[in-house]
């Protein structure tokens, strides 16, 4: 049996991955905030005496990996599958940054860092055959970067405070590795209209105070999940019909 060309036994395989990656990506978001060593033998003893398993974030990544590998299909290479490597790779350091940044309002060094050496991992790896590819992915870290610390530096001339964290700043030219000159400017523009929007709802529910901190961090990972599922073109005529108020043609 085979779904969009890829056997269902496949789909089982990355599913249950998944779930066992959820779990472990549970642990992590318990150990990253206290730097505490992430591969220690602290998790077999701790796990049976009271860490308790996070289902939600267990079936999220299952899923995710679901519809990566219905998007991207399993290919006969390494190189043709080098997509679906990178994102099932990204997907629980993203969660991470969402978990993490959500309840404690930071992204640890670590994890951005580790982000960073996965990216410049795989734009080496895409380098052995196609140069392009590397440089358009070291540009999105350069623009991925330099937008978000240009904000930042002007919240601090303009307002006297961080308009986002370095964290944020960090995060973003990691994740330009990863995407890509076009890519990271379009998760950009997505993560500050979902930011709006979410915060506006947020303000209104009066789940947060206009004065209270609203990590920037989870919108982020929101526009960066958008972006791995659909195109780069698809993306941009939605926000092009959102800036210009539907009058853009295309």
């Amino acid at each position: 049996m085979y779904l969009n060309d890829v056997h269902i036994a496949y789909y089982v395989l990355v599913v249950i991955i998944g779930l066992l990656v959820g779990e472990f990506t549970n642990w992590v978001n318990k150990r990253l905030p206290e730097n505490k060593p992430v591969f220690s033998k602290d998790f077999i003893t701790e796990y049976r005496m009271n860490f308790k398993p996070h289902y939600i974030l267990m079936i999220i990544t299952a899923v995710i990996y679901f519809l990566l590998v219905y998007k991207f299909g399993i290919n006969k290479t390494i190189i043709e599958n080098l997509d679906l490597l990178k994102f099932m790779i990204l997907t629980p350091m993203l969660l991470s940054v969402f978990v993490i940044d959500y309840k404690l309002q930071i992204i640890p060094n670590r994890l951005n860092l580790t982000i960073f050496e996965v990216g410049f991992v795989f734009a080496f790896i895409y380098g052995l055959s196609n140069v392009a590819i590397t440089i358009n992915m070291l540009l999105g870290m350069l623009a991925g970067c330099g937008i978000f610390l240009i904000i930042t530096l002007l919240g601090g001339l303009f307002y006297g405070k961080e308009a986002m964290g370095f964290g944020d700043v960090k995060l973003m030219g990691a994740l330009g590795l990863f995407f890509g000159l076009s890519n990271i400017i379009i998760i950009t523009l997505v993560s500050f209209l979902i930011g709006a929007v979410l915060s506006i709802i947020l303000l209104i529910s009066k789940l947060k105070k206009s004065d209270e901190y609203i990590p920037f961090g989870p919108f982020i990972v929101i526009a960066t999940f958008i972006s791995m599922y659909i195109p780069f073109e698809q993306i941009k005529t939605i926000l092009m019909q959102i800036f210009t108020l539907g009058m853009y043609k295309g």
